[in-house]
């Protein structure tokens, strides 16, 4: 007699551009196969990742079994303990670091590795907090820019229209995005096409012919890596100089239009940012500037759809300022078919959504970092996750908030995703102790010298929020028994409490996990106001919000400015921010201006160094996530793309075996000759593992191996300001 098959709703639960509906076939335990979202439209399809997710969870490469080091740090020599050893272990030296150094000293890198409200990095910090505090990191590897900018302009994040609205443009730009790959909310290729199919005109601008514009794309306009904000400002240039601009928009709901016109005009520094001078900048053409200036203004409504790798440089933040002040000179804010071309995230929910409540941080004690824009308040007491590696290595000598003697990693994986693997593999030698939580043995966890086997998404149940856009909730459920010996995190540091002093009661409130999920609920102020029906959520495993039409963000204060303000200093869009002009930083202007990058194609460095190198997200993997997955490596192999020019220049031939270096770092990799990547740039995927040779050459095609460790002044990782040189091997 056959057993049952029970049908879970599960999904991948990482820090992925979406979060898509899955159901585990699941048969004696074992799950047997997976689908996909079939049900009601809009249905919430998963990609190939998603589909691929059974290989992860019964790979062979799991953790098995809790491990101390038995070799040298990065060697990646373990042998296998018990759990009872590996936490009495860990509490000893929580114990021995905060009673000889202070809290501070526990620097915790918890990421998005594991996205649950309950399971994930969060209850470390709960716990962590409990304990009497730890150091802790920030700056979004993703989107820090755009987070910064839509601050200053909007003084909010929930600055995007549902997806729907895209197909009511009449025309849209995407910029610096791929959602064919990256997902961005996963119906949005779907809106996209939608779109397209009603014949709407979709120019991309990117420096790659990516998936998106090859599928979607009217027009590729190819532009040079860190001058976007060149192309933004002259785009103004010539919507202002052609009186195109919306001025009854700009009058009531702007503030300092006037000063980011002198600006543009030339009055305030004698350089009018017309097409030509963006056009020596940017390498696109005058005629194709002034096109999509036209056009974008013209065309009622229509809509930006921004991505995060252009804001990903020295001075992102300027990018995506400049080119909200587009929205605006256009009259495209709280528009349907338009967008404000901010942050992205929708206007119901929050990106992150409800979690498990965390205690304050007594070594943040006194300091507030709720919005604030002061970069150097943040640093005095966080660490940016770009200086990791630095302030490891030089503590409160080098101006850093800690002298780190320890070291945990949950949910992350910073050797391979912060800039300068090399000085990370540095930097990790350091510390007095180090313990990483993870499924895999990844670059980071062969550093522990206590590594957990931790369970993936499929083996809790928990609660996940769309990415950005929703509008809709997922409740994962447990499909099946925890592999091996794994536990999750929250069962690690609930087995950690009475180690350490912390009355487990106190660190669970007395919560069953189903108590907890349905608790994290009802403190949700989101979840109330959407109307989440959490018994349904609960049973079925998602929760589609009702709605009949698209949503706009800034709907209320465009059509009734007088009770609904925007959230502002000023109650209005700030083109000019008098709270950057009272910090007084020349590299922070009050309006949007270009900033040439220190390592650009202009700088004194391309005579070394003359390849832009920038890094884009891969089909096969979410960030550093499902990169250990043989059959998904069969569908994008890690090639660095390179124009067949910059090939003939140095005699390398498609599927060459080429040497990528710079000061940082070198990455031995095949070369993919392309029509597809312009001049001068070469891309590699992001995420790959960093994975070193005896001379600490990465044979694993690491970005991070060659990235600068840069931060923008409002807290971007730099990462696509970076110049290489490529040889053939």
């Amino acid at each position: 007699m056959k057993s049952e098959v029970k049908k879970i709703h599960v999904s991948c639960g990482h820090d992925c551009g979406g979060a898509c509906v899955f159901f585990a076939h699941v048969n004696d335990g074992v799950v047997r196969r997976v689908e996909t979202d079939e049900g009601e439209e809009p249905q919430l399809r998963g990609c190939a990742r998603g589909w691929a997710y059974r290989c992860k969870v019964y790979s062979p490469e799991r953790l098995k079994y809790p491990m101390k080091r038995v070799g040298r740090r990065g060697e990646g020599k373990f042998e296998p303990i018990s759990w009872d050893e590996a936490l009495d272990t860990i509490a000893k030296e929580l114990k021995r670091i905060r009673d000889n150094y202070g809290p501070s000293a526990i620097l915790y890198d918890g990421r998005g590795g594991n996205r649950g409200q309950l399971h994930g990095s969060m209850s470390g910090l709960r716990f962590l907090n409990m304990f009497g505090g730890c150091t802790t990191l920030w700056g979004g590897p993703s989107a820090e820019g755009n987070v910064f900018a839509s601050r200053v302009t909007y003084g909010t994040l929930s600055t995007s229209n549902t997806r729907d609205s895209l197909p009511y443009a009449k025309y849209i730009i995407v910029w610096g995005a791929n959602p064919a790959v990256s997902i961005f909310g996963t119906n949005t290729t779907y809106y996209l096409t939608q779109a397209r199919e009603k014949g709407i005109e979709i120019d991309v601008i990117d420096p790659y012919c990516s998936e998106t514009a090859a599928y979607v794309g009217t027009r590729w306009i190819p532009i040079k890596p860190e001058t976007d904000t060149a192309l933004a400002l002259a785009m103004a240039y010539v919507i202002l100089t052609e009186n195109l601009q919306d001025r009854a928009f700009l009058d009531r709901y702007t503030v300092g239009f006037d000063k980011f016109r002198d600006y543009i005009t030339g009055k305030e520094d004698g350089v009018p940012k017309t097409p030509a001078w963006a056009s020596d900048i940017t390498s696109v053409p005058t005629e194709t500037i002034t096109e999509i200036a036209r056009r974008y203004a013209t065309s009622k409504p229509a809509s930006f759809f921004i991505g995060f790798g252009a804001g990903r440089t020295s001075y992102g933040e300027q990018w995506h300022r400049a080119v909200s002040v587009l929205a605006c000179m256009t009259g495209n804010v709280g528009k349907l078919g338009g967008d404000a071309a901010g942050f992205g995230r929708g206007p119901v929910g929050a990106m992150i959504g409800p979690a498990i409540p965390i205690p304050p941080n007594p070594v943040e004690k006194g300091v507030s970092l709720r919005g604030g824009l002061d970069i150097k308040l943040r640093n005095s007491i966080r660490v940016h996750y770009s200086y990791m590696w630095d302030c490891i290595l030089k503590g409160r000598a080098g101006g850093y908030p800690t002298d780190a003697k320890m070291v945990w990693v949950v949910a992350s994986d910073p050797i391979t995703q912060h800039p300068n693997s090399n000085k990370g593999h540095e930097a990790l030698q350091k510390p007095e102790f180090v313990a990483v939580s993870d499924i895999f043995m990844t670059p980071t966890a062969r550093y522990a010298d206590i590594l957990l086997p931790v369970t993936t998404p499929w083996e809790k149940n928990d609660l996940i929020r769309p990415w950005c856009f929703g509008p809709y909730y997922l409740y994962l459920h447990k499909a099946v028994e925890p592999m091996y010996n794994a536990k999750s995190d929250y069962e690690v540091f609930k087995e950690l409490c009475p180690r350490i002093g912390i009355p487990v009661e106190q660190f669970t409130e007395n919560r069953t996990e189903s108590e907890w999920l349905r608790h994290i609920y009802g403190i949700s102020e989101d979840m109330k106001a959407e109307g989440v029906d959490f018994d349904k959520l609960e049973k079925q495993g998602y929760y589609k919000m009702p709605i009949s039409k698209p949503l706009l963000a800034f709907e209320k204060e465009i059509s009734d400015p007088e009770n609904h303000q925007f959230r502002t200093p000023s109650g209005k869009i700030e083109i000019y921010s008098q709270q950057l002009a009272d910090l007084n930083n020349p590299e922070l202007p009050p309006i949007p201006k270009y900033i040439e990058c220190p390592e650009g194609p202009n700088s004194p460095l391309a005579a070394k160094y003359p390849l832009q190198f920038i890094s884009r997200q891969a089909k096969n993997r979410s960030h550093s996530n499902f990169y250990n997955i043989p059959i998904l490596h069969e569908i994008e192999p890690q090639r660095i793309l390179m124009h067949t020019s910059d090939a003939k220049d140095r005699r390398i031939k498609d599927g060459d075996m080429v040497r990528v270096f710079n000061d940082r770092g070198v990455v031995l990799i095949p070369v993919r000759l392309t029509e597809r990547v312009m001049p001068g740039v070469v891309i590699l995927g992001a995420g790959a593992w960093f994975t070193p040779d005896e001379q600490g050459r990465d044979k694993g095609g690491c970005a991070n191996t060659l990235t600068p460790e840069r931060v923008s002044p409002g807290g971007s990782f730099a990462i696509n300001s970076c110049l290489v040189q490529i040889e053939k091997e």
